[in-house]
């Protein structure tokens, strides 16, 4: 059994083989690789990837993360595809076969589907003469790196690099396809991410909830709105454009002779707002950044429209 501080600089080996190789893949990345972006852009069906092994475990997470940033895409593993699952793989679709070697048994017969109905095939493994690779109509070579593990032969650095690849091939897409967070939220509704990804005017309070008073109205009267509404805050306004807000502070700033202002007296002008279509993330960050708990929400004239409160934002799971 190794000592504990054997294991430490075996896991800090391990690291840096496997940092180096992607580092070295970035400079040395495969000739194809832009080929294969147009090609599957111009594919009207899905990209199929199909491993098995290891090599499958790392094919299902490259297909859930082209599905989740806007390209279409399923894993068949490559047994099942022998036995009835050849027929998902249809014409309109491009295939992305996986082997380290290059000459896994298991891909022949979905290599030969490919072939015989003229389905476009990329490929990725370490050796560039494998029948794998010497079928692929697209060649994305993983760079020469030997194997982390202490016996050269357990997956390990082929498999952090062809994972890297399938990241910059998901990456790409997403960005030549303009997919923007607004479309990454339609794939991510649930859990944390979805509730970040959830808009400022899906979580806001609106009409007649917004505490909105004028700038010429007393501050007797003011505090009335303020505390009737809950928010601790009074949108000043002129004409139903925003001029400041009125906020717990503002009235301690203010204590001395405060009942003799009016709203506009003490409002801070100017202040820090949102628009409905700001994520609830982004909110979160203001209000962080501000040290407030509280955001009206305008719309392109400067009218407000609603009013966020950090309690929605942990009530939805965004905090």
């Amino acid at each position: 059994m190794t000592e504990p501080s054997d294991a430490i600089a075996t896991a800090r080996r391990v690291l840096a083989v496997e940092a180096a190789a992607i580092a070295q893949m970035a400079d040395d990345l495969p000739h194809d690789f832009q080929a294969a972006i147009d090609a599957i852009l111009q594919c009207k069906g899905r990209v199929i990837i199909s491993a098995v092994g290891k090599s499958g475990h790392i094919g299902n997470k490259i297909a859930a993360t082209l599905a989740s940033t806007g390209t279409p895409a399923s894993f068949v593993h490559a047994t099942e595809a022998s036995h009835g699952d050849l027929g998902m793989v249809t014409p309109q679709d491009f295939c992305l076969l996986i082997s380290n070697s290059g000459e896994t048994a298991e891909l022949r017969d979905i290599v030969a589907h490919t072939r015989r109905f003229s389905i476009p095939m990329a490929a990725i493994s370490s050796k560039p003469d494998s029948t794998l690779m010497q079928a692929a109509d697209y060649k994305l070579l993983l760079t020469n790196a030997p194997e982390a593990c202490s016996i050269g032969m357990a997956p390990t650095t082929s498999t952090t690099l062809t994972l890297a690849l399938g990241d910059a091939l998901a990456v790409a897409l997403m960005e030549r396809r303009n997919f923007r967070p607004d479309d990454f939220r339609v794939f991510h509704p649930g859990g944390k991410l979805g509730a970040q990804m959830a808009t400022v005017g899906q979580l806001m309070h609106g009409g007649d909830q917004v505490p909105i008073v004028s700038a010429d109205l007393p501050m007797q009267d003011t505090l009335i709105t303020m505390t009737s509404k809950g928010f601790g805050i009074a949108a000043v306004c002129d004409n139903g454009v925003l001029l400041g807000v009125v906020s717990d502070g503002d009235l301690r700033r203010h204590m001395h002779h405060l009942m003799e202002k009016t709203a506009g007296d003490i409002a801070t002008r100017n202040p820090v707002t949102v628009t409905k279509a700001h994520f609830a993330a982004e909110a979160l960050n203001i209000m962080n950044t501000r040290k407030i708990s509280v955001l009206l929400v305008v719309d392109a004239d400067q009218n407000p429209v609603g009013v966020l409160h950090i309690h929605d934002l942990l009530r939805a799971g965004v905090a």
